[in-house]
């Protein structure tokens, strides 16, 4: 009942505005307006006039055709009012403007004066290939402009429009609807509050809160552009495409529904609810057909189905889905250049990674750095495993070192050919370090008071640690080494050839992502193989 009366109150209420409008049009009218002209007769079966009781009224029944000015009217009974220069039609009637403009109806009032037409019951109005389609239709010769107040339906060769109200220009192809307005194309339903639409351009302007819906996504804008030729949006004002869990926003938007791909710009967050992770950046673009989107300009990752959110940054960040549509079907993501990575428990630097969820696989290439608490891990290529979203064991490969700070002066080193770190509960446990093995070990009483420093050279390592910190080396194989004091350990004891300590590069927080710090002159690692990522930016845009 609320609803039949707030419907009501609405009509009431544009029908008024639609008066006021009309009142003050008659005040806008040009000087040069031909509102004197006569209705003229041209035919009618029968005509009568009675002087006494109607002396200004013409009755006219049979065939009736009338003209005013280029507009003609017919019906199948009318009644002209001489003083007023108006007229009633009542019974098929039709009205006929050149070759272009017909509208019919039941019943007519027609003011000569004004101009004004008020078309009722079964109207239907046709403009070239535009039909609309009410039962309370006016129209305003002078500004050639139409309007419906109680319901109507405008239909051309792409769409078919329905609202409250609405109206509609033959002159400018222009057309305005209100209230509970629906746009059905056979590629989209769009439904909204208020909304302009061409129809010789077939652009509609979306002026209010908008959803377009289809089978492939759902749009969210209260302002842009739809073309419905060539289904292209260019929305404004953060709106939103939802796609199969995936749901993209930004300050503006564009979307080809032809080509299945949407770009947002400025202030962009692209969520994916099914993996719970989430892209945000200044430019995103996304193919629905090969599910895949890379975004630039600050671009920051998040994977957040673990609690405690992993946060990823580069300069670029791409995302691919591999074997779409079958049932090994998985996901890649690749950072390219300046990558930077922060948790709690894990951070990292590299200059470019890839993460593939089939194997749950994160290489980072080109001078990797892993913190987790006290220790560094480096190398020339590091490969870390996931067991759902926390690490399970890392591979560093080449050059292995890693470092545990004791104090400001003192740190436990080790460094190999390679190494395999094993986590639990977001923490290392266990490292082996395999070949090529040198070992700065530093041993400390229960209350961590250091007491010497274990030098050793092996091939082999077993490295266990409790709480974050290092607590017991073991050496297996043909090993040597040395337990030095404290106070004699020799200076070039204390510190292994590749030893490095990068705590100025490592992210601190998830804000401080976007601050790239290089390692310092003559820092760089120099690589004894040449490792690159699997693919190359070249090969997602395909």
């Amino acid at each position: 009942m609320g609803i039949q009366s707030n419907r009501k109150r609405f009509i009431t209420i544009a029908c008024f505005l639609a008066g006021i409008l009309f009142m003050w049009a008659q005040g806008q009218r040009p000087e040069n307006d031909p509102k004197k002209t006569k209705i003229i007769l041209l035919h009618a079966d029968q005509g009568q006039a009675d002087k006494i009781t109607m002396p200004d009224v013409q009755v006219l029944i049979g065939d009736v055709r009338l003209r005013h000015d280029s507009m003609y009217m017919f019906c199948d009974s009318a009644l002209i009012f001489e003083k007023t220069n108006s007229l009633e039609a009542f019974g098929n009637v039709r009205m006929e403007q050149g070759d272009t403009l017909f509208i019919y109806g039941d019943y007519l009032f027609y003011d000569g004066q004004t101009q004004i037409a008020e078309l009722r019951e079964n109207v239907r109005m046709i403009n070239r290939d535009v039909t609309l389609l009410t039962d309370s239709f006016n129209y305003d010769r002078v500004y050639d402009l139409g309007y419906y107040f109680e319901g109507g339906t405008l239909l051309d060769q792409e769409n078919v429009l329905t609202s409250d109200w609405g109206q509609y220009s033959p002159a400018t192809k222009l057309s305005v609807f209100n209230h509970d307005v629906k746009l059905v194309n056979p590629q989209f339903v769009m439904t909204s509050d208020t909304l302009k639409y061409n129809t010789e351009s077939k652009i509609a302007t979306i002026l209010g809160p908008s959803d377009i819906v289809s089978d492939q996504n759902h749009i969210y804008s209260e302002r842009g552009i739809y073309n419905t030729v060539l289904n292209q949006a260019e929305l404004l004002d953060r709106s939103i495409l939802t796609n199969q869990g995936k749901k993209l926003t930004g300050d503006s938007l564009f979307y080809d529904r032809l080509l299945s791909y949407g770009e947002a710009f400025d202030d962009v967050v692209m969520t994916d609810s099914i993996n719970r992770n989430m892209l945000t950046s200044e430019y995103v673009y996304y193919n629905e057909l090969t599910d895949s989107a890379f975004a630039t300009k600050r671009a920051l990752a998040i994977e957040y189905s673990q609690g405690d959110s992993l946060y990823m940054h580069g300069d670029t960040l791409m995302l691919t889905t591999q074997n779409m549509y079958t049932d090994s079907v998985y996901r890649v993501m690749r950072a390219y250049h300046k990558v930077r990575m922060y948790r709690s428990d894990v951070q990292g630097v590299c200059d470019s990674m890839v993460y593939i969820t089939k194997d749950s696989c994160m290489t980072m290439y080109s001078d990797p750095i892993l913190w987790n608490y006290d220790q560094q891990l480096l190398g020339e290529e590091i490969k870390v495993y996931m067991n759902d979203s926390t690490i399970d064991w890392a591979h560093i490969i080449n050059q292995a070192l890693v470092v545990e700070k004791k104090d400001s002066v003192n740190y436990n080193q080790i460094s190999g050919r390679e190494m395999k770190a094993y986590f639990e509960n977001q923490e290392m446990k266990k490292v082996e370090v395999i070949a090529n093995l040198l070992l700065i070990f530093y041993v400390e009483e229960q209350d961590s008071t250091l007491i010497g420093l274990n030098y050793g050279e092996g091939s082999l390592l077993h490295l266990f640690l409790d709480k974050g910190k290092m607590t017991k080396a073991v050496m297996i194989g043909k090993s040597n080494g040395t337990l030095y004091p404290m106070d004699q350990i020799p200076d070039d004891k204390k510190r292994l050839p590749s030893f490095a300590w990068f705590d100025y590069i490592r992210p601190l927080s998830k804000e401080d992502l976007f601050e790239w710090r290089p390692k310092r002159a003559g820092e760089a690692l120099q690589k004894t193989t040449r490792r690159t990522p699997a693919a190359s930016k070249r090969d997602l845009i395909k």
